[in-house]
């Protein structure tokens, strides 16, 4: 699997990378893979949306998100506004101007099904494009997956082959045994290999862009004058009353650090269940875990910089990477245990290498971070992003920091490997029924009233 760092954190908007930013991406790639000959003659498209995207296609904004990626537009770059703006024009004019400049009839209704019913055995997020001709003769039909944190594969692909680098890893135990033959740290051994795979990408202005992202992101959650987070369930936004009273101080009690934490990974989910601008770590639906723990490390570490916040980000990568390759980050594949559970262990890892804890303490906070979410069920009420959703990212957030605490505390060894635990939530997924993982279908989804 080549994975880079700058893979698993990249920047998109939500609520879901698995459901908004993965579709957008399919689309895009769908009509950037037709050939002049073939948009000649097409007259229609057809989008149909499969398995989880389906099922809570409607309230994670998947429909919006492959009309925007068929006119062209790119989750990192797309303003979010306008892919609300684009989708309403739609349905009212029923045309759509393409990314290669065919402007065809388009009803959202007729052309862009959603499925829930219907799953491909590859993944339970499957898509699948068709072209049409005047005849209603098919041009061209495609099939992707959107497979968690944004990431699509395409029908046929073959899995890119690992790159040549000087510290190849597939699970925590080689990691920390690679870190203790050259005694190098988690976040070097993966510079070097970064160097080698990736020799034109600058690994730290790219991540410290991804740092800025995270800031703006919570600012911008903090600064929100509207009360409502869009949908049925009205819930109320709470990180801008929490900002106000963290910052004033008017408490009969001191404030705590765990507040504080809360509030970043509020701000941030919040910011997600709009459909705003988030950074995926390593999914939208667990976006603000690893930042909210990272501002924590910012705002109350002594002589926290720049570089202990790349330090951060490139160790939870690493442990992103074990994940996703032994098990999956897709709340439709795992549950939410692939999501949440994969970001508190890639933040509490991230948090115990800017503490200063060895490889072996890493591991150790990695596993604790995951082991406590296996289990766990993606079950959101009425098809959004927000309930249990947003509280779960402030839960687990200060877990992670409690499972960095409790790592630095020992000396790295301990009962529970970080593999056996990362084979776990891969078995348990399996394990789970099909509508606990991301359909509405159980769990909270049907035991709370919508409206």
């Amino acid at each position: 699997m080549n994975l880079s760092v700058l893979d698993l954190f990249t920047v998109g908007i939500g609520p879901s990378s698995s459901h908004t930013v993965g579709p957008m991406r399919a689309a895009k790639a769908f009509v950037d893979s037709l050939t002049p000959d073939e948009t000649a003659r097409i007259a229609r498209i057809q989008v149909d949306l499969l398995g989880s995207l389906g099922s809570t296609g409607a309230g994670h904004g998947t429909d919006r998100a492959v009309i925007a990626g068929l006119a062209g537009h790119e989750p990192e770059t797309v303003d979010p506004d306008l892919v609300v703006s684009l989708a309403a024009a739609t349905a009212t004019d029923l045309r759509l101007e393409l990314g290669n400049g065919l402007a065809l009839g388009f009803d959202p209704v007729t052309d862009l099904i959603l499925d829930g019913r219907r799953v491909l055995p590859r993944h339970p997020n499957g898509m699948i494009f068709q072209a049409f001709d005047g005849a209603g003769d098919l041009v061209r039909t495609e099939t992707y997956y959107s497979v968690g944190g944004g990431f699509i594969v395409h029908e046929g692909e073959e899995p890119a082959p690992d790159p040549d680098i000087p510290y190849p890893f597939a699970s925590g135990e080689e990691l920390v045994a690679l870190c203790g033959a050259t005694g190098m740290s988690i976040a070097d051994l993966v510079r070097a290999n970064e160097a080698a795979a990736h020799p034109e990408r600058d690994l730290r202005a790219g991540v410290l862009s991804i740092w800025h992202a995270m800031q703006d992101c919570v600012e911008s959650g903090c600064a929100r004058e509207e009360a409502l987070l869009p949908g049925i369930l009205r819930v109320r936004r709470r990180a801008p009353h929490l900002y106000h009273e963290l910052e004033s101080g008017d408490s009969a009690r001191p404030v705590a650090e765990s507040e504080w934490v809360t509030l970043f990974a509020l701000a941030v989910n919040e910011e997600n269940a709009t459909g705003g601008r988030v950074v995926t770590a390593p999914t939208n639906g667990a976006a603000g875990i690893v930042p909210a723990v990272l501002h924590a490390y910012w705002r109350f570490t002594p002589g926290a910089d720049e570089d202990g916040v790349v330090d951060f980000l490139i160790t939870a990568a690493a442990i992103g990477m074990v994940i996703k390759r032994n098990a999956s980050i897709s709340g439709a594949e795992v549950g939410c245990q692939g999501e949440v559970g994969s970001a508190c262990a890639m933040a509490a890892a991230g948090l115990t290498a800017v503490w200063g804890g060895t490889p072996a303490q890493i591991e150790n906070a990695a596993e604790i971070g995951i082991e406590h979410h296996l289990g766990l069920t993606c079950d959101p009420i009425g098809g959004l992003v927000q309930i249990p959703c947003i509280e779960r990212n402030a839960i687990a957030a200060n877990t992670a920091m409690n499972a960095a605490r409790i790592a630095l505390r020992g000396d790295g060894t301990h009962h529970v490997s970080f593999d056996a635990a990362v084979k776990t939530m891969r078995e348990t997924g399996a394990d789970m029924l099909t509508k606990y993982k991301e359909t509405s279908l159980g769990g909270l989804a049907v035991n709370v009233v919508e409206c």
